[in-house]
């Protein structure tokens, strides 16, 4: 027995230095697995509009030399200044239950009151301006009395003051634009502050402050409350008919501050300006993760929206998409968005 267990024991230490050897494999092959699992699990935690963001740079980036530019990524965020600046407004009325289809038409109306009244009537045009911004609010104001007090649902309220909004837009001035602006209101977006676009810290600026209010002001949570159900809002001392109304006016002046953008940089007031980028300022909400019922959205994933309408469109541009193409591509991404959405809020009850 004594024998046996001495030759079990030598036999013990010959396999022992085998063992060294493939531990240290083991270990990597786990660390491998560990890294690789956090990587998954990082990417699944990933917001839906950035994992969208990065996957169409990336496309694009490949099927265009001309797009990943320092230039061509500046002009992207420029030109989807007025857009951008919009949809804030429009956000905001989505996360409390409404919705604003004026948005465009009060651009126009407007800044074609700022030309009309600086054109006809000589008036120094920071009045104007300002002028303009008051009519932008007092569209708002009209929409949230619309939909408050006057109980009209805001798709058929705000569907009125934008068929209203273009008609006094084209009467003002029998349709005609009005060009030839000061140059200090044209600087606004030809100018540029340590190489970044005026426009484009004018954008910026807007967007943090909208995220501040609603993140860290209890007149900002407020908005989530309403919008997830304004009876108990309401019962819990909420005045949920002020906040509308607010909301409201805050977008319609959001729009007129759009059209200073857009008047500043075609250097003309157009009566059908804004009219057509309802279609991009309702995607850019909806691709940003806002529902369509309240209650939930943010600016972050609002302005993820905004760089993927703003990409989409310059990369169809680049590859000499047909313009008549490019709503089919943003009505799909429209689609993807609504269903990824509701995939993963559906995984997340479950």
């Amino acid at each position: 027995m004594a024998t046996t267990n001495r030759t079990g024991s030598e036999s013990t230490a010959r396999q022992r230095p085998t063992s060294p050897t493939a531990r240290p494999s083991e270990a990597v092959a786990g660390q491998d697995r560990r890294v690789l699992a956090v990587a998954l699990r990082a990417f699944r935690a990933m917001p839906g509009p950035l994992l969208g963001l990065i996957v169409v740079v990336v496309v694009l980036s490949f099927l265009s030399p001309y797009f990943f530019t320092q230039r061509n990524l500046t002009n992207i965020v420029s030109q989807n200044a007025d857009i951008g600046i919009m949809a804030v407004g429009a956000a905001l009325v989505i996360l409390i239950g409404g919705i604003d289809l004026s948005v465009g038409s009060t651009l126009a109306l407007s800044l074609m009151s700022s030309a009309w009244l600086f054109r006809q009537h000589g008036l120094p045009f920071t009045v104007c301006v300002v002028a303009g911004l008051v009519i932008g609010a007092l569209v708002g104001l009209v929409n949230g009395v619309l939909s408050t007090y006057g109980r009209i649902q805001p798709f058929v309220a705000t569907l009125a003051t934008m068929s209203a909004c273009a008609g006094l837009a084209l009467y003002l001035t029998d349709g005609n634009p009005i060009n030839g602006f000061p140059g200090w209101y044209l600087a606004l977006t030809s100018n540029s502050v340590a190489g970044i676009p005026l426009q484009a810290i004018i954008l910026v600026a807007v967007y943090l402050v909208a995220a501040f209010w609603l993140n860290f002001r209890p007149s900002g949570r407020a908005l989530y409350a309403v919008g997830g159900n304004a009876e108990v809002a309401r019962l819990s001392g909420l005045n949920v008919t002020r906040i509308k109304i607010a909301v409201y006016v805050f977008a319609g002046l959001l729009a007129a501050l759009a059209g200073v953008i857009v008047g500043s940089r075609l250097d003309s007031a157009q009566p059908t300006a804004g009219t057509a980028d309802l279609l991009n300022v309702i995607a850019v909400v909806v691709i940003g993760g806002a529902s369509l019922s309240g209650g939930s959205g943010g600016m972050l994933n609002t302005f993820i929206g905004l760089l993927i309408i703003g990409v989409l469109n310059n990369g169809m541009s680049l590859l000499n998409v047909s313009p008549n193409l490019q709503p089919v591509v943003i009505g799909i991404a429209i689609i993807v968005a609504v269903l990824t959405d509701r995939g993963s809020r559906s995984r997340f009850l479950a």
